[in-house]
């Protein structure tokens, strides 16, 4: 997903994504652990989706204080 799409996106749909991705990276984790996962890239393609959602939220957050 684009920065772009991601602010277009609203609070709620953001929160429903982050849960979303948090809980695909926690399966992903495990499946690391257990020597099954079929694609590295993913778990760090989750991270990255993760900070770049928070980014959103946090920016969100700070222009709202500044109104």
């Amino acid at each position: 997903m684009k920065m772009a799409e991601l602010r277009d996106m609203s609070d709620e749909q953001l929160e429903l994504t982050l849960k979303e991705t948090c809980e695909n990276l926690f399966r992903l984790r495990i499946q690391a652990q257990t020597e099954r996962l079929d694609a590295p890239s993913e778990l760090r393609r989750n991270r990255r989706l993760i900070a770049q959602i928070k980014t959103v939220l946090k920016q969100r957050e700070l222009n709202a204080q500044k109104s």
